[in-house]
């Protein structure tokens, strides 16, 4: 601005204001005002769903914009844009990507083109290149002229609908997720079918409960799910299965990731050491396929673990369901939305057979006022009529007599619908067909006032015929699981060396000319034993300082109740020497603690640490003394309790120990690990969750069952992962008898065979290859017998059922064999009766004596593996 400008409109506002004084406006009440309105327009125009259609306003209008275009073919995404311009005007780019949302969700837009791929995470091709149109669901459940409330577009040229008359939960089935100003919303997507059931549910008063389903599958824990509303947390994995010792599949991925970005998590922590792997290979299209090759001597089922733990196979997802109402933002559970979703379908279907009983009605009406008008040839009578107005009251006058039969009064309007027949339908008027439509328009509108009587189940004919003609195909992908808590530290891989310098105090990662002690994980702990009796656990680091004379160091695990600490000390006060056997499971990080009674002078003598609770036996030497005769003497820590860690011990000796050395290693004095399996997160544990499996020890092996008749052995180790299809699970007994009775595909015959069951690392079948066979039951009962009921269609009608004993029946052989026909004719159904065996009323009994004195080889007996028990029963499985 030139000073001759600003000298004008300085004069201008002095002419303003001939005080002299100009007005002045404040900022801050600017700020606030124009602040608020940008806010309150971000939140209700751009990034919120409508409770009512659950669409923002983006949506809305796409939708709106391909419903004008809609002729039954595809558009170009870009027309498709550029109509949709009329009425939303953020630009084209804002517009194709909200397209492409809608088009990826696969409900409400059909697409023909390359639209990008979710699970790789590629986008779409240009909007000139591919295509759309209207699902055949959008409409007929999303759209409705006549039960749309309209408002003018921003430029005021065009209509379009405030929000759609959508008959069906849209938002809970689609999700949605925005940023506006201030807050925002996340609503996760739900199960097509599920969300019908629920609609239905609530229509007839039972309770129900909802909980997403994500397009890409994966595992999902919704236990603090909290109905969507803010503080909820969902955690979802991915699928991973060991295809072999050294081979992991990924199947399916979290919500919210794709292969690219879950693959490179997967490097990174390799890079970072927290895992280790050999190779990835990523063969994902229409479906998702990551291979991770594992190198020589490592853990699959712990990778699995730490995949979860350190990359994006396992994230962590937030739901915050915010919706318009009522032009307000507010917060609400999903149950509600659905409640509120399923409430306005009624009203909707309310106002729909409203309108069509009125135009019944209207047509009812008119059909007869036709009818009275040429049958009673009132059309004669306007021939010497001379005006418009004296024809219209010459009609209206023949019509009175008959205006009794009539619903409603005659308008004026209904007179020039008359005038307006033509000569031709009078002369070819058939009244026997007339009164056939006239019957049937009341009967129709019986029917809708039938349906309006009951709108209720109306309302649930119209979700279940919606779930019968479109819910095909949207079955649930997602697995609702529990998921356990994996300590990080448990499951890294060693990826760093631990060094010590006893003499002057220091551990650490980067001391590599000092004593190496073992391989750990950068996040693990350290448990450090020092002279005096006193010890401390620290977190690893690359060098710190944890005290003088070191006698142990090694990497601590929180909870571990079987590294039994055999110590020898020497009290600093009363010159006793005391043994004990301790455990240490869980102390505080970085405070220390006294082994002994924590007297000055004390000093340990011998220190031993044993991973599996072995008692080695010592020899003690004593210092001369006069009248001592005995000067060496044996102790074996076997004869010592386990106590706590702030226990004194046993007296050793009241003489000066001069030394104590080992003499001969021992046995673990532990008894068997009880073990528990809890089918709710299908993972093992010690705490007595679940189904008890019995008492491990050694070689002790697992023995799995699978849906399709395969076994598989496994370890007893805590982090096992166990395959998906997993039906039965239980102790492996070489020595057990199975009983098995199987469908043989190829023959068509029921078969039965006995056999005991070899240890194996790979699935074996226990039936034929062929694909239509299949098992019907698999028992460890040893007196099985079977009822064959005899089809008396295909077979003899007076035969009747047949009790076979099955140890009788056909000897022992190998599980490999096929067994013998159980018979020639046809069979429609067996049922499976087994005695009571006496060692299953012993299972508690024998818990208890392993929890008592934990007793070796207890074994928990098993019966037929049936359909209350572990759902093995395959007439319910296969049938």
């Amino acid at each position: 601005m030139s000073d001759k400008e600003r000298d004008n409109r300085n004069q201008d506002n002095l002419e303003a204001h001939p005080d002299g004084v100009a007005k002045s406006t404040h900022l801050d009440s600017m700020y606030e005002n124009w602040f608020l309105d940008y806010a309150s327009y971000v939140i209700l125009e751009r990034a919120v769903p409508d409770i009512r259609d659950g669409l923002k306003p983006v949506h809305r209008r796409i939708l709106h914009a391909m419903k004008e275009m809609d002729d039954g073919r595809f558009n170009k995404v870009a027309n498709i844009i550029g109509q949709t311009m009329k009425y939303h005007p953020h630009g084209d780019a804002s517009i194709g990507d909200a397209l492409v949302q809608l088009g990826q969700k696969e409900l409400l837009v059909e697409t023909q083109g390359n639209w990008g791929n979710t699970f790789t995470g590629d986008s779409a091709a240009a909007p000139r290149y591919i295509e759309a149109r209207l699902s055949k669901f959008a409409l007929e459940v999303v759209f409705n002229p006549k039960t749309t409330d309209w408002q003018l577009s921003y430029d005021g040229r065009n209509k379009e609908p405030v929000s759609l008359p959508v008959k069906f939960p849209l938002l809970l089935a689609q999700g949605v997720e925005g940023i506006a100003v201030g807050l925002a919303s996340k609503v996760l997507p739900h199960n097509f079918i599920e969300l019908i059931d629920a609609s239905v549910a609530y229509l007839k008063n039972k309770p129900f409960e909802i909980y997403p389903d994500f397009a890409g599958g994966g595992l999902a824990d919704f236990s603090r799910y909290n109905d969507g509303k803010r503080g909820g947390k969902v955690r979802v994995r991915a699928k991973i299965t060991k295809q072999d010792k050294k081979t992991l599949l990924i199947s399916d991925i979290p919500y919210g990731t794709n292969t690219s970005n879950l693959i490179d998590s997967i490097v990174a922590a390799n890079d970072k050491g927290k895992i280790k792997i050999r190779q990835i290979e990523d063969n994902t299209s229409d479906k998702v396929e990551i291979l991770i090759h594992l190198p020589n001597n490592v853990s699959p089922d712990q990778t699995i673990d730490a995949l979860y733990a350190f990359t994006n196979c396992e994230v962590s997802i937030s739901p915050n369901a915010c919706v318009i109402e009522n032009n307000k933002p507010r917060f609400i559970g999903v149950t509600e939305i659905l409640k509120d979703s399923t409430d306005q379908t009624i009203a909707l279907l309310k106002k729909e057979l409203e309108i069509q009983k009125y135009e019944l009605e209207e047509q009812w009406h008119f059909s007869s006022l036709e009818k009275i008008f040429i049958e009673q040839r009132i059309y004669r009578d306007i021939e010497e009529a001379e005006t418009y107005e004296s024809i219209i009251d010459v009609i209206d006058k023949g019509l009175q007599p008959f205006k009794k039969f009539l619903k409603r009064d005659v308008t004026r309007d209904d007179i020039i619908r008359l005038m307006e027949i033509r000569i031709k339908r009078i002369s070819k008027y058939d009244s026997f067909k007339a009164d056939e439509i006239i019957k049937s328009i009341e009967d129709d509108i019986a029917d809708v006032a039938y349906k309006l009587e009951h709108l209720t189940d109306y309302a649930i004919e119209y979700f279940k015929r919606i779930k019968k003609k479109f819910g095909k195909g949207r079955e649930r992908r997602t697995e609702i699981r529990n998921f356990e808590n994996i300590n990080a530290s448990q499951v890294a891989v060693a990826n760093v060396k631990l060094y010590v310098n006893r003499d002057e105090g220091f551990v650490g990662t980067s001391m590599r000319k000092d004593e190496f002690v073992t391989e750990c994980s950068d996040i693990d702990d350290i448990i450090v034993f020092r002279r005096n009796g006193t010890y401390v656990i620290t977190r690893v680091s690359e060098k710190s300082f944890v005290g003088k004379d070191i006698i142990h160091v090694d990497v601590f695990k929180r909870n571990d109740d079987r590294t039994i600490y055999n110590v020898v000390y020497l009290d600093g006060k009363s010159r006793v020497s005391y043994i004990k056997r301790f455990a240490v499971t869980g102390v505080q990080r970085d405070k220390e603690y006294d082994l002994s009674m924590g007297t000055p002078g004390t000093k340990v003598l011998y220190f031993s640490a044993n991973p599996n609770g072995e008692a080695e036996i010592v020899k003690v030497r004593l210092r001369p003394k006069p009248r001592l005769r005995r000067l060496t003497f044996e102790a074996s820590f076997s004869e010592y309790q386990i106590k706590g860690k702030q226990a004194r011990g046993n007296t050793l000796s009241k003489h000066m120990v001069s030394s104590v050395k080992k003499k001969e290693d021992g046995i673990s004095t532990l008894g068997a690990m009880n073990i528990w399996f809890d089918e709710t997160v299908r993972r093992l544990n010690i705490d007595e969750n679940g189904k008890y499996l019995g008492a491990f020890k050694g070689n002790d092996r697992l023995l799995g069952i699978m849906e399709n008749g395969e076994y598989l052995n496994y370890g007893f180790d805590l982090t096992t992962h166990f395959d998906e299809d997993m039906v039965h699970l239980e102790k492996f007994n070489p020595d057990k008898i199975w009983t098995a009775i199987y469908f043989e595909g190829e023959s068509g015959y029921y078969y039965v065979k006995r056999f005991a069951l070899a240890e194996t690392d790979k699935r074996i079948s226990l039936i034929t290859e062929h694909p239509d066979s299949r098992l019907v039951y698999l028992s460890g009962n040893q007196n099985p017998k079977a009822r064959l009921i005899f089809d008396k269609e295909k077979g003899p009608k007076n035969r009747d059922d047949e009790l076979i004993e099955l140890n009788d029946f056909i000897a022992i052989k190998g599980y490999k064999a096929k067994g013998k026909r159980l018979s020639s004719y046809a069979v429609d159904d067996i049922k499976l009766i087994e005695p009571e065996e006496p060692e299953a009323e012993q299972q508690q009994e024998d818990l208890s004596e392993s929890k008592d004195v934990q007793a070796e080889d207890n074994e928990k007996p098993d019966s037929q593996l049936d359909t209350k028990d572990n759902g093995l029963n395959q007439r319910t499985l296969f049938d």
